[in-house]
């Protein structure tokens, strides 16, 4: 996944700071160990200088290897005493030792000369939150989902209330949130008129998802579109393809009010592509849209529906504006 300098930087800057933040962490500790134990300050001057002792012997030659077990075996009491002291005082064995967010990199954010996974997994989430709009998650749960705002009263053209329609949806999402995996779970299109939960419901997917450590893109299509327009546009060498390649390879991709953006030959190319390629790929998308299949062929073409059609479970939201009714109660 291509990333901007700046999204480069901010990175490395936030990895510099854990780990300023984990060794100022550790003087603090130390600090206040030897307060409490004086005796440390000599012990942990003699491992020094036993660790110090090791790496000369290391080209003495002959007789080191006797010499350097020797110095291993001293090295080894005094911290098996230094563990001793901290616990006799209350604090842990590792009280000491600097506790970096990642162990393998310390935070350093290479291994070996390679980005260490805390880098690339924290790179994808600052690329991942460039490219997601406003999105309400805190708000967006199925908990606050309210059933009661749906109408008891059996719809004649779906033979059920709207009620017992949506209380299914409802379980189906939240089966598919905790079920979520890349290349296994199923796209969706949600559809139906404007303010009956579509937003609500996609956005309390992904913070579930987001919380199972997948990476996540919310937006809406107007708003995705023109930033796809944008880079396609763009001049050489200003990140073209960088929004193209995050919404096509990221784990879920909610496309929010399909058919509320200006349709043009570009959108139209544009979603096709994302939604082919991101099936070729068996990456799920989530589809909120007001529009039905007759007008999202008027907008998109027989090519898109199509494939919406045939690679999407469609959930139908029934009822009357639940945004309106509560606002005015």
């Amino acid at each position: 996944m291509k990333a901007t300098a700046k999204q480069l930087r901010a990175v490395t800057q936030e990895l510099e700071q854990r780990r300023e933040r984990a060794e100022a962490a550790q003087r603090q500790r130390r600090a206040e160990a030897l307060r409490r134990i004086p005796a440390l300050a000599a012990l942990e001057e003699g491992i020094s200088q036993s660790g110090a002792a090791i790496v000369q012997a290391l080209g003495r030659g002959e007789g080191a290897f006797d010499f350097l077990q020797m110095l291993a075996r001293q090295n080894l009491a005094a911290q098996g005493e230094r563990e001793r002291l901290l616990r006799e005082a209350g604090f842990p064995a590792d009280h000491l030792q600097v506790r970096y967010n990642c162990d393998v990199c310390s935070d350093s954010g290479y291994v070996m000369g390679q980005r260490c996974n805390c880098f690339k997994d924290l790179l994808h989430k600052t690329i991942y939150k460039a490219l997601c709009m406003d999105a309400p998650l805190d708000t967006s749960t199925f908990e606050a989902f309210d059933l009661q705002y749906y109408s008891a009263q059996e719809d004649a053209a779906a033979h059920c209330s709207p009620r017992k329609q949506m209380g299914q949806v409802l379980a189906f999402c939240r089966q598919y949130a905790e079920a979520f995996a890349p290349e296994q779970s199923v796209s969706l299109l949600f559809e139906g008129p404007t303010g009956l939960g579509k937003t609500h419901l996609s956005l309390a997917i992904a913070r579930g998802v987001i919380e199972k450590g997948y990476g996540v893109i919310y937006g809406s299509a107007q708003n995705l579109f023109h930033r796809l327009e944008r880079e396609h546009f763009a001049r050489a060498g200003e990140n073209r393809g960088e929004a193209e390649q995050a919404l096509l390879e990221c784990d879920l991709l909610i496309l929010d009010d399909l058919g509320a953006e200006f349709s043009t030959s570009f959108t139209v190319s544009a979603l096709y592509n994302l939604l082919n390629t991101r099936i070729n790929r068996h990456l799920p998308t989530i589809i909120n849209t007001n529009l039905n299949i007759h007008q999202r062929e008027e907008f998109y073409s027989q090519r898109v529906t199509s494939r919406i059609l045939g690679h999407y479970t469609t959930l139908r939201f029934l009822g009357g504006d639940v945004r309106q009714a509560k606002r005015f109660g």
